[in-house]
């Protein structure tokens, strides 16, 4: 891997993306790889799973990482000159599920509880995602609006709650009680949201120590993830298949609109170029822990295997492998028009 200088806005010390230019050739980084093998394994049905423990713990260092260093960033930030952002981006979240839904309901001719779980998918987020995303940046000695990760726990809630409305409607049946504890106390939110205060109480210097477990090995933990999800991506394929070819141009054309909307509501809220390419990765993401949990309880006739088969089996490959350069050269298109 090239041995480049860290950005001067913070950010995690991660991976490099996929695709890195050496001269004429082009290769794989190790992480991306993982996915691939994890992808193709459960394509050809091999002997290979992670043990469920063994995936939560990948995942709880997953979410605390990413909230740890975003806490200590946030920390050495001004918060008051985050309100307009933060407005912003939840404006995104409420939005961008309502502008799915009459496509999905429309064009794709899927039900009501179908077009609204969909939808709510694509209005979250993938912290997996993110991840990669901002390995990339960190591989290109990019600098980015370190305290990103607020705006990660800041989407994962609007969606949900629109894609109940848009299902259900407001009515006195809906367990709002049960659904908001769902949402707001769902092991994502929890983690990446304890690890922002924990690293905003306690600063840079008393985290050092923990360094070597969440910082140091993050590379490894995101390749062992991405080994699962390539697994997991790989069991719904059937599905795919049998939601035919709307859902797989869904799955790609999604996220596409969603980075156009948020890279440009990015320069309009003064992001970097780095923030700005983030936040069009995570408007281009697609929710596939949260919301679906969230929709079993309060959609239980929506089909999740439906909204897996486009965010697992679409989207995130798609972003992972192919969107993320993209969100970059869009974000660079903007602010060079920009300025």
């Amino acid at each position: 891997m090239l041995d480049l200088p860290p950005p001067k806005v913070g950010s995690l010390p991660l991976v490099a993306h996929p695709f890195i230019d050496r001269g004429h050739l082009v290769s794989l980084d190790p992480v991306i790889l993982f996915f691939l093998l994890g992808l193709i394994a459960g394509l050809v049905r091999a002997e290979l799973r992670l043990p469920a423990a063994i995936y939560d713990f990948l995942s709880m260092l997953l979410l605390l990482t990413i909230g740890l260093k975003g806490g200590v960033e946030l920390a050495a930030s001004d918060v008051g000159h985050l309100l307009p952002q933060l407005l912003g981006v939840l404006l995104l979240g409420l939005l961008f599920p309502l502008l799915l839904f009459p496509l999905l309901r429309w064009l794709g001719r899927l039900n009501r509880a179908d077009s609204a779980a969909v939808a709510a998918h694509y209005g979250s987020v993938s912290v997996g995602t993110f991840a990669v995303a901002s390995a990339y940046l960190t591989h290109m000695a990019i600098a980015y609006e370190s305290y990103m990760p607020v705006f990660v726990v800041i989407l994962e809630a609007p969606a949900i709650l629109v894609g109940i409305v848009l299902a259900r409607g407001v009515s006195r049946q809906t367990r709002w009680r049960s659904m908001g504890h769902e949402i707001f106390f769902g092991k994502g939110v929890v983690l990446l949201t304890g690890g922002l205060l924990i690293g905003w109480i306690c600063g840079g210097e008393a985290i050092a120590p923990l360094k070597p477990l969440f910082f140091d090995l993050f590379k490894g933990v995101l390749a062992l993830f991405l080994l699962e999800m390539g697994l997991i991506t790989a069991s719904q394929m059937g599905s795919l298949r049998r939601h035919g070819l709307f859902i797989m141009l869904f799955g790609i054309l999604a996220p596409l609109m969603g980075a156009l909307i948020g890279g440009i509501l990015a320069l309009q809220l003064g992001f970097s170029t780095g923030g700005t390419m983030l936040l069009a990765t995570l408007a281009a993401s697609a929710s596939y822990i949260a919301v679906p949990a969230a929709m079993r309880m309060a959609v239980p006739e929506a089909n999740p295997g439906l909204s897996l088969a486009a965010s697992l089996g679409v989207t995130f490959p798609f972003n992972v492998l192919v969107g993320i350069p993209l969100y970059l050269s869009w974000a660079q298109w903007l602010h060079q028009a920009g300025g």
